[in-house]
């Protein structure tokens, strides 16, 4: 038997997964993507490389300090700006090979198993019970969940009931357009604008982040335009049109949609976690004093520092 399994490989799963291994913890992390990250998200179109989910971060603790301190040490992040527009001096960080090379970091020396959609996790007397779509069994003592918490919710249901104050509304969704382009946009420096209308919440030129070395724009639809026109079929042609302000003569040379489902949690439960020691039931993610980058990295700390606690000690 485990002592942990872990759902969700993102930003949290991955450092709750570390903070356990590196405290002597058998640990295993499943989810359901092709790739871990999550919302630490990077797609190559040809030679571009363009971040489509978190498109920057920012760094206020001094635990995320100190991983950012690592991953800068060895070239693996680096300062995109100092904010946007008239700038606010703070650093806006970003993965020097785009976001998701930051995932797969934390990854190294875990025991991460992608592809693996978890099916359901029962509570059997004194340990979780966790099988994965294809009818694999496996059993811990602590199951961390870090999948978006109405997805953590669906797994969870029949054994624990969670604050109804975490459970208050769905996350927004997200659209977002990938776009190729065969000079560079009109993007003004450095290169991101948030909000610059009511249908577009961040607009990003990934050869001025310095990731992609052919012009390449992400942009994010903003909420209400996104569950307005999620289910359009011509989708891509309208996000195009959205960036057309920022494409000018541009060509697209290439370009795809992609949607963020759960992609921004609108009910934030106020500490880091919530577990249920009684079940040994950690919950984590960015809706946890989120929702940033940096919220989902400490509120994954903290979990796992808590999942530490709550295995029974090694005889």
């Amino acid at each position: 038997m485990l002592d942990a399994i872990v759902v969700g490989a993102g930003l949290s799963g991955l450092v709750a997964a570390r903070t356990l291994r590196d405290a002597g913890r058998s640990v295993t992390v499943f989810d359901k993507g092709r790739s871990v990250g999550g919302r630490l998200a990077t797609r190559r179109i040809g030679d571009a490389r363009l971040d489509h989910g978190a498109q920057f971060m920012t760094v206020r603790s001094d635990t995320f300090a100190a991983q950012m301190h690592d991953w800068s040490e060895r070239g693996l992040a680096t300062v995109w700006c100092h904010g946007f527009g008239d700038g606010d001096g703070h650093p806006r960080w970003v993965g020097t090979h785009g976001m998701n090379a930051l995932a797969k970091d934390l990854a190294v020396g875990l025991d991460v198993a992608v592809d693996h959609l978890v099916f359901s996790c029962t509570w059997e007397h004194d340990h979780w019970v966790v099988t994965i779509d294809d009818g694999q069994r496996h059993e811990c003592q602590v199951l961390v969940l870090t999948a978006p918490v109405p997805q953590s919710f669906s797994m969870v249901f029949e054994t624990v009931e969670l604050p109804r104050a975490m459970m208050a509304s769905d996350p927004h969704r997200t659209v977002c357009l990938l776009a190729v382009l065969d000079r560079p946009s009109l993007i003004p420096s450095p290169g991101g604008l948030p909000d610059p209308n009511d249908d577009v919440s961040f607009i990003a030129d990934n050869a001025a982040k310095g990731i992609s070395p052919v012009p390449a724009i992400t942009l994010h639809a903003s909420p209400t335009w996104s569950r307005d026109h999620w289910n359009d079929e011509d989708l891509g042609e309208q996000l195009i049109d959205l960036a057309h302000p920022w494409i000018g003569t541009a060509h697209i040379v290439e370009s795809h949609v992609k949607k963020w489902r759960l992609a921004t949690p609108t009910a934030i439960w106020p500490e880091p976690y919530w577990s249920d020691t009684d079940h040994r039931l950690v919950l984590a993610g960015d809706a946890f004093a989120g929702p940033r980058v940096e919220a989902a990295h400490d509120s994954g700390l903290a979990a796992g520092r808590a999942a530490v606690s709550l295995c029974t000690p090694h005889r």
